[in-house]
Order: C-alpha cells, then structure tokens, then sequence
C-alpha cells in the first residue's frame, strides 16, 4: 500500500513538473541561443565588453520584451520570427520593436566570425555581386554609406528582392526588410547593426571607422548559405 503510494505521488509530482514545464515554455516561446563563438572572439574589430552587453544585455531584453507580448498575442507563441515579420503591421510597437530587435541579433551573430574564419563570397555571389553593384568594393561602399546616413539608430542590410536582384537598404530602430512595413522588402543575407551600443565603448562617435573595420569579421560562408536559400 504505502509502495503504491509513494509511486502516485512520484507520477503526480512528474506530471506536475512536465506540465509546468510546458506552460513555462507556452509563456516564453522565444529564447537566446549563445553566441557562436566567444565574447572576444572578433576582437580587435569588436571588443570582448560590447559583445557581453550587446549579447547578454540588450539581446535578452528583446527577448524577455517579446515574450511579454504573448500574454497580449497568444498567436506569437506558434509563430517563427520570420512568419511574425509578415504581419508586423497587424502588432503594436512593442511587438515590432522586440520581435525585430531579436530576429536583427539572432541574424546579426551568425553573419560575423573571428578574423580569418569567415571565408570569401561565393563564385555565385560574386557574380550577383558585380552584376548588382560593379564590384565587390563597390558594394561596400554602398552598404557603409547605407549605415554612416542612417540618422540615429538602425540597420544596413543587403537583401535579395523578390526579382532574385541583390539590393542595400536601411531601416530605422529594429525595423527590417521582412517587415510588411518596410519600404524596401527583400530577404536579408547581411546585415549590420548601427545603433551605439553595437560600437561606442570602442569607436565612440566614429561610427564610420566601425563600418570598415565590420568587414573583417563577416562570415561570408553564412553570407553565401543565406544567398543560396534565397536564390531558390
């Protein structure tokens, strides 16, 4: 009898935990994924204390933000980020600013790897590349001027339009080029982040020299996956 039941009383409190366990996860769908590499892994072009508060801090709020809505959009629980996008114009601002600021940084930290890891465009790429912008060097210029005229805080992006072209654009705040609102739409396969927390411990107000110096730590090879997907 007391055998039968402690092992009641071990299923109840299993189940008890696997159900809480779920409507945990039901109230906070979205999570941080660690980064891919270590905090000081792109030094010196980004610094080992912007990573740890640009990540841990400023990423996780978006997070935590989001996941608040869910409260007020059960809906966004089933949701991707990408499917949320589609739809930003049917959300209040906290849903557009924390559901673009999390898709943004989850984009963000795939696109950048330590300085000689990241591989080089792709033969497809570069074809896309001369043919859309003259040259390679061209479109760097092109995507700097992008993100050095971006007034305030925002995004430059290079995203494949729905005509299969490559195109630069920028977007203020968290906004993005998935978004139904934005005015240039398209799918990112880069993007940089420009708001000062991405660079002022270490560039301070010479956002400029953060542009330049980006380019050596972008992971082409993710660069090259993104565009492959979004040529098909």
């Amino acid at each position: 009898m007391l055998k039968s039941t402690v092992s009641s009383f071990k299923s109840l409190l299993v189940a008890s935990f696997l159900t809480l366990t779920a409507s945990v996860a039901m109230a906070n769908p979205f999570t941080l994924a660690p980064l891919p590499y270590a905090f000081d892994a792109l030094e010196p072009a980004i610094d080992k204390e912007t990573m740890q508060i640009h990540h841990g801090k400023h990423h996780q709020a978006y997070v935590n933000n989001l996941n608040a809505q869910v409260a007020t959009y059960p809906e966004l629980a089933k949701m991707s980020l990408e499917q949320i996008m589609a739809k930003i114009s049917s959300y209040n601002m906290a849903v557009r600013n924390n559901g673009g600021g999390h898709y943004n940084h989850a984009l963000f930290w795939t696109l950048m790897a330590p300085v000689g890891k990241g591989g080089t465009p792709s033969s497809a790429l570069a074809k896309a590349i001369d043919r859309d912008f003259g040259s390679l060097d061209k479109m760097k210029e092109a995507f700097e001027k992008a993100g050095a005229t971006r007034f305030g805080s925002g995004w430059a992006w290079v995203v494949v339009t729905a005509d299969k072209k490559l195109a630069i654009t920028s977007t203020p705040n968290q906004d993005n080029p998935l978004m139904d609102i934005a005015e240039v739409k398209g799918t990112p396969i880069l993007a940089l982040d420009v708001w000062e927390h991405a660079y002022y411990l270490k560039y301070q107000n010479r956002r400029g020299d953060y542009l330049k110096e980006w380019w050596k730590v972008v992971n082409w090879d993710e660069v090259n996956r993104l565009f492959d997907q979004a040529m098909k």
